[in-house]
């Protein structure tokens, strides 16, 4: 009888640690080693790649556009303006902003769409690396995982400086502050102005179907909104700004 039981109990053990591994193995294929990019820079992000299929399907002969740059070479105006349009918490959240997603979830609950809009640059950062652009459940599943994941493996200037080089910034492949800096105001990415920067910032949350340098109303005053918050927190100083022009 003891016999037996020792049997089971091996059987039970085996079972489980093949069950363990499986899932082990399951995870690192589902879930990428995020801790490489602490020194690592990414290549082509998934992102990059569905735009690929994209203009593929659609004819069009778009390539990347992207030119890596440190975060020390991009202007302090421009981190600022991301901060301030995309991510206002980002340097004291743990990779959610749990008050907006709570916003979000009551907007789609009202629209009875699922948006689930009220994301963080970890969580953008997360979906460009990674992911696709859908929004369905098990996508923002596995967003939210990877978000935690990145949030611990990674310090957060690294993050955004990930995010700030990945970022989507034009509607023909540009990637990155200093792709969209070079493209829409001839210069690099530490010469940005505080006005350029804003208007960069401002067009993130759609920057294919907005331009920062072109005539658009919604581009015009959310980049104003920004601005503004900047000369009210300090970062910018208006006289200094008119004097030097």
């Amino acid at each position: 009888m003891a016999k037996k039981k020792k049997k089971s109990f091996i059987k039970r053990f085996i079972r489980f640690s093949l069950l363990a591994l499986s899932g082990l193995i399951a995870f690192q294929f589902v879930y990428p080693d995020v801790s490489q990019l602490a020194k690592q820079n990414p290549k082509k992000t998934a992102f990059m790649k569905y735009r690929e299929k994209e203009w593929k399907k659609t004819g069009k002969n778009y390539t990347i556009n992207q030119i890596w740059v440190p975060y020390k070479s991009v202007s302090p105006y421009l981190i600022k303006a991301v901060l301030i349009a995309e991510d206002d918490k980002f340097w004291s959240h743990e990779g959610f902003d749990y008050e907006a997603l709570q916003k979000a979830i009551e907007k789609d609950v009202k629209a009875k769409k699922f948006k689930l809009g009220g994301s963080t640059i970890s969580q953008q950062l997360a979906k460009n690396l990674y992911l696709s652009p859908s929004k369905n459940p098990v996508r923002k599943i596995r967003e939210a995982i990877i978000t935690w994941r990145m949030e611990r493996a990674l310090k957060k200037r690294r993050m955004l400086e990930i995010y700030l080089n990945v970022a989507e910034w034009g509607d023909r492949g540009i990637f990155g502050i200093e792709a969209a800096s070079r493209r829409y105001y001839g210069k690099s990415a530490s010469g940005l102005e505080p006005e350029e920067a804003a208007r960069l910032a401002a067009v993130l949350p759609n920057p294919r179907k907005y331009n920062p340098v072109g005539n658009s109303r919604y581009v015009a005053s959310r980049a104003n909104r920004i601005y503004n918050i900047m000369v009210r927190r300090g970062i910018v100083d208006p006289e200094y700004e008119i004097d030097r022009d």
